[in-house]
């Protein structure tokens, strides 16, 4: 998996500028479909934004692309993933995409 990590001032910013590049389906509201079909998705591009004084600003842009061509946003709160079931299910794909092909 080769997914890019971009850098842009605020949450706003970088979900203004996936949407440029068509990422616009609203990912979060079949965060089911994420949780149940992890394998479905493919995280193109992440984005991290993490607030300067508090943790709680914490936020993550995942910019991912379905099986069947969709392309979309994910935004996940601080990286407390205990209440955000398909947050995990994106961050496990990303360990995924790292580890060395068998």
């Amino acid at each position: 998996m080769d997914h890019q990590m971009y850098h842009y001032a605020t949450v706003s910013k970088a979900l203004e500028e996936l949407a440029e590049k068509g990422f616009t389906v609203d990912f979060n509201l079949e965060a089911d479909r994420i949780k149940d079909c992890g394998d479905c998705f493919e995280i193109v591009h992440i984005y991290r934004y993490e607030g300067a004084t508090d943790p709680g600003d914490e936020a993550t842009v995942y910019g991912i692309k379905s099986d069947k061509g969709e392309k979309g946003v994910y935004v996940s709160g601080d990286l407390s993933f205990s209440e955000d079931e398909a947050a995990q299910t994106l961050h496990e794909l990303i360990i995924k995409g790292r580890q060395p092909s068998e």
